[in-house]
This record gives C-alpha cells, structure tokens and sequence, in this order.
C-alpha cells in the first residue's frame, strides 16, 4: 500500500501487544512508511516487519525495542497529543538499553528520511518535557 503523504511504499508490521496501549486506536498492526513516517492503524495483518533497518539503520537492533523506537518517532507528528504514549514508548526503548535521544539524533541525520516535521526540533521539545 502506498503512502498518502509521499508515495512511498508503507512497511506493515504487527504491534507488539505490550506496545498497543501506546499507540492512538491500539492497533494491532500498523503501516510505516519508511520514507516520510506516517503511521497509519490497520485492523490486521498477516505481515509482521521484523528488520527494522528497512527504515533505518539508526533503528536499535532488538526488534522490541525497534518496534518501540519507530512507533515513538512517528507519533512525535504529534508531540502535543501523543506525549504520554511517546515517553511510555522511549522509557521501553531506554529499558532495552538504548539512548533513544541518540537514536533521535541519528533518524534526523539519516537522508532517506523525510518526515513531516523536524526530528531535531521535536527533539529538543521532547527533552525540555522529559527532563
């Protein structure tokens, strides 16, 4: 399925079940496109998206964390909506080990990426709210 934004082909994937309480709708599955990172709920998918470095290699290598990282990142289109769900999210990501503010800097560094809003000014918002 194509991406509305930008045309790109979207990546499905199955959200983890521990991870759904975090996402708008709780969707079990979700489209990613892995260009502009609009994230879109679907009902099911037989799919799940297990390599993560489709979207980029910035992405942390444990799929859980992976899945939590890109979730996290699509949502901050939203930071003032999503804001509970998005730290519930990175507070996975920094429990698996990773510094997601690094992963963040990395994704705003990745020129494959073209989302809808600026990873490096969300960024910065999101550790003014976080600290």
């Amino acid at each position: 399925m194509m991406c509305s934004e930008c045309g790109e082909e979207r990546l499905p994937f199955a959200v983890p079940s521990e991870l759904r309480e975090h996402v708008p709708g709780e969707p079990a599955s979700v489209l990613l496109c892995p260009h502009c990172l609009q994230l879109d709920p679907v009902k099911e998918l037989e799919t799940e998206l297990t390599d993560f470095t489709v979207i980029s290699d910035a992405l942390p290598e444990e799929r859980d964390a992976a899945a939590a990282m890109a979730l996290a990142t699509a949502l901050l289109s939203s930071l003032a909506l999503h804001r509970q769900g998005i730290d519930a999210l990175l507070d996975r990501v920094e429990a698996a080990g990773v510094d997601p503010l690094l992963v963040l800097d990395r994704l705003a560094a990745d020129p494959e990426l073209e989302p809808n809003f600026d990873i490096e000014s969300r960024r910065r918002q999101l550790l003014q709210l976080r600290e």
